[in-house]
């Protein structure tokens, strides 16, 4: 494969790309200085909360799956304006959630209807680019996609302040009706008919068993979600860890969020000046190995006993190795998602959909992990053990299924 010299995607497409691709992470980021009020509210467990983030996630990995064939047989904008609507309503029906079962019942389901961007995100990118085009424009939406850690958490702790928690979610069903209008006016149609896969049940199953029998393209679509497991696992550990065990108010668990969001900014804008000038596998073959390199200082620093309260010593022992972590990991998942879309141009919806439902539910599954290992706490160790054992096991199937580390790379 080659790769041109420098590839500059419109403006206009990297911001309303990035925003639907960014739609999880905001449902996600906004809500979580407000889980230990959940906790104390809904007279429910830390675990059961943590699962709140784990539901968006599976139906993320659910919707995902149902999306990718349907945009293959009817276009991209259709699927993602009924996707996005059904997120608004369950955004909407979260307000009123009684108990933490029905608030993760309506999670699962505003995960399925978000999915929608995010396939139709990654699919419209693989209809029109390929190879170093496709992760330069990846790693541009991880510039949008990394400003929800820096405002959605300080966004989201203010609205509970002035209002309630439930109010979040009345700010998530705006910010889909949004969305709705973006797409309307500024996207426009990438897959024309004479492109679009045939309908029915048979088509669709048959292009999913080319995917998963591609062991390639597996190992490939594999890999981002265990880099998202990274991160994903100090998402839903990290309020209980910086707010009760450092002892950061709101506002400085907000800080410290964005501070780690600002590293993937930084990481994403690199990702893209390098994929101009080496291909995305050879950035892969030094990154999944420093983000391991990276873990066992993490878990390192994490063994120390937590103070309770705010000690700035403390917590920059923590939050270095945490940081430079979070920003390895976060230059798997675009080079990894390219690589893997590169081998299915003709079947991009699908192919999409099996990388994202696998980034998702990957995920949501290792991020049950982290409160599991905790024993319902989930302590800055448990938090670290789960996101080095994530990124030991990207780095074994780099080496054994893929071509990284061979001599002869195809």
């Amino acid at each position: 494969m080659s790769f041109p010299a420098r590839v500059r995607p419109p403006i206009g497409l990297i911001l309303i790309l990035g925003s639907m691709a960014a739609l999880p992470a905001v449902t996600t980021d906004l809500y979580l200085p407000s889980m230990p009020e959940v906790v104390r509210e809904l007279e429910t467990t830390e675990t059961l909360v943590h699962a709140t983030i784990t539901g968006v996630l599976i139906g993320g990995a659910i919707g995902q799956l149902i999306t990718g064939p349907i945009s293959d047989r009817y276009g991209r904008r259709r699927p993602v304006m009924v996707g996005v609507a059904i997120h608004c309503v369950a955004s909407l029906l979260c307000v009123f959630a009684p108990e933490i079962f029905s608030l993760l019942a309506l999670r699962v389901i505003q995960g399925i209807g978000n999915a929608t961007a995010t396939v139709t995100a990654m699919a419209v990118i693989r209809d029109r680019y390929t190879g170093a085009g496709a992760s330069v424009l990846m790693s541009r939406l991880m510039l949008v996609i990394g400003v929800a850690p820096l405002l959605a958490p300080t966004a989201g702790g203010l609205i509970a302040d002035i209002w309630h928690w439930r109010a979040t979610f009345v700010a998530l069903a705006i910010m889909g009706v949004l969305l709705m209008v973006f797409i309307f006016f500024g996207l426009r149609e990438s897959l024309p008919p004479e492109r679009r896969q045939p309908g029915g049940l048979r088509p669709a199953l048959g292009g999913y068993k080319r995917l998963v029998t591609d062991g390639r393209f597996m190992a490939l679509a594999v890999m981002p979600g265990l880099g998202m497991a990274v991160i994903i696992a100090y998402v839903a550990a990290s309020p209980f860890v910086m707010q009760q065990d450092f002892g950061l108010s709101e506002t400085q668990f907000a800080l410290a969020f964005a501070a780690n969001g600002a590293g993937l900014i930084i990481a994403s804008q690199l990702n893209a000046s390098l994929a101009n000038r080496v291909s995305p596998l050879a950035i892969i073959r030094v990154t999944a190995p420093l983000t391991v390199a990276l873990g066992i200082w993490l878990l390192i620093a994490a063994g120390a006993e937590a103070p309770g309260e705010f000690d700035l010593g403390a917590m920059l022992t923590l939050m270095v190795p945490l940081f430079l972590m979070l920003s390895s990991a976060s230059m798997l998942m675009p080079n990894t998602v390219a690589l893997a879309l590169s081998r299915y141009g003709e079947r991009a919806g699908s192919a999409a959909s099996v990388v994202g439902s696998l980034q998702a539910g990957l995920a949501g599954g290792i991020a049950l992990l982290v409160g599991a290992v905790g024993g319902g706490h989930a302590g800055a160790a448990d938090m670290a053990v789960v996101m080095l054992g994530s990124s030991v096991v990207a780095l074994v199937i780099l080496a054994i299924a893929t071509p990284a580390y061979r001599r002869r790379r195809v």
